[in-house]
């Protein structure tokens, strides 16, 4: 059972809203064998010309989930965010299942990726924030859908090949392009 950090921005997070947000992100649960040990991380903000925005990222130990969406009325945010969190997990669960059949694995494991990205620096160069990345090893072709699943413009992953620490990122003109580190 997935727990639940659920905040507001500008709205105080009634039984209701809450109660609505775990039904729906509940339903998510199906595709998952183990969800124990995971957060689902919700925001909620209203804004001045009353638009509600909702934020959710779940962390698991092999993907990062998240979508964001926003609309006149808190729920139906909350039931656009659930739907691409849910095209999120199938299209992923799709592309690894048709890899496991391409390279003809019996049981496929999921890589265990910590995707998250460094914080812009100020112009000053000053270094605001630091995160430490938990590189797994995959190739290119993952690393672009964990990129584009987590809404960033770049990825750092350990080359399952290779074992070298390479880089996806979206270009753009909308296409990717891709870093590999060399030991010189």
């Amino acid at each position: 059972m997935l727990r639940y950090n659920i905040r507001g921005e500008n709205i105080e997070v009634t039984d209701a809203i809450r109660g609505y947000v775990q039904k729906k992100l509940n339903k998510l649960e199906k595709y998952f064998e183990d969800t124990s040990n995971s957060t689902a991380h919700v925001n909620l903000k209203v804004y001045s010309d009353k638009t509600s925005k909702v934020e959710v990222t779940i962390p698991l130990p092999y993907l990062v989930l998240r979508a964001e969406e926003t609309s006149p009325d808190m729920y139906a945010s909350v039931d656009l965010v659930t739907d691409k969190l849910e095209r999120q997990i199938r299209k992923y669960k799709t592309k690894i299942n048709r890899k496991s059949r391409e390279k003809g694995f019996k049981e496929f494991q999921i890589p265990d990726t910590a995707g998250e990205e460094a914080e812009k620096e100020e112009k000053k160069f000053d270094i605001v924030r630091t995160k430490r990345v938990s590189l797994k090893p995959m190739d290119s072709e993952e690393a672009v859908l964990q990129m584009d699943m987590l809404g960033h413009n770049f990825f750092i992953y350990e080359d399952a090949e290779t074992s070298g620490i390479d880089i996806v990122y979206r270009r753009r003109d909308g296409r990717y392009g891709l870093i590999e580190a060399s030991e010189n």
